[in-house]
């Protein structure tokens, strides 16, 4: 157990704690002695106070500061609140709740948002370049037009998340959770998808400047229509059996297009 924890321990009991601790120690004349706390006893208790004070701010974000290039806001609850606009570049966000909050136009640069929470947030316009949105949870949170380029989004859940016109070159979505997610008009270069769930996801309209790993990916109706993955690594003709394309879908050399698309009209339940 580290000190922090135990003087937090220590703290949280308070003096019955020590009161008890001398009691099981204490017998006979000793008991006598120690049966009440002297100035010794006091003066220990009142330091593992302030320490356990001191230790517990020290993990603790600066949650009542105002928006700030750099600030701590780790594990703080923002939600619903109006952010746009802000500048919150390399700020630690790490585990904070901003559900239902407007961050559109904010700058992001840098800044670690790792296991935050984002459902149905708006990120509009944000700056998020190199930015770590790792294991996030951003339900039908709106990136659109967001430039998160070199941005994080590992292991992230982000079902339904709208991507139109971001740009996210050299963005890692490994192992994201990307069902029914938009990417329209998002420009993606040398992104990773690799093993990530792109079931229902659209990809058509995107542009793609640069090679693009599917590696592992599950592609289930995953719309591709007029696509060009000539340039994509790591795609197996299982994935593109499953998937959604066209006559004017581009696959690389080693794929051919299957005789029939499973592919049926668009389902109404995408639009909400």
């Amino acid at each position: 157990m580290g000190f922090v924890e135990w003087a937090a321990g220590l703290a949280a009991g308070g003096l019955a704690w020590w009161q008890e601790r001398s009691r099981r120690r204490s017998r006979g004349t000793i008991r006598q002695r120690l049966g009440s706390p002297g100035r010794l006893d006091i003066w220990v208790l009142s330091t593992v106070f302030l320490l356990a004070g001191a230790g517990m701010s020290a993990q603790a974000g600066d949650c009542g500061n105002v928006a700030a290039p750099g600030l701590d806001w780790s594990k703080c609850s923002k939600t619903n609140i109006m952010l746009q606009s802000s500048d919150l570049h390399g700020a630690n966000l790490a585990g904070a709740h901003f559900d239902s909050t407007d961050l559109s136009d904010t700058n992001l640069t840098s800044a670690n948002l790792e296991k935050a929470t984002l459902v149905r947030t708006w990120l509009k316009n944000v700056h998020a370049d190199g930015a770590n949105f790792k294991r996030i949870e951003a339900y039908r949170s709106d990136f659109s037009n967001a430039s998160a380029n070199g941005a994080s989004f590992a292991n992230a859940e982000l079902q339904r998340a709208e991507f139109g016109g971001a740009k996210l070159n050299n963005a890692d979505f490994q192992k994201a959770e990307l069902g029914r997610a938009d990417f329209d008009k998002a420009v993606l270069s040398n992104v990773n998808f690799s093993f990530a769930n792109l079931s229902r996801a659209t990809l058509a309209g995107a542009v793609m400047q640069g090679p693009v790993s599917f590696s592992g990916a599950f592609m289930y109706l995953t719309r591709i229509e007029g696509l060009d993955l000539s340039n994509s690594t790591g795609l197996q003709q299982a994935q593109i059996n499953l998937a959604c394309g066209d006559t004017t879908t581009k696959l690389p050399s080693w794929l051919s297009a299957p005789s029939v698309w499973p592919c049926p009209p668009d389902d109404p339940d995408d639009k909400d």
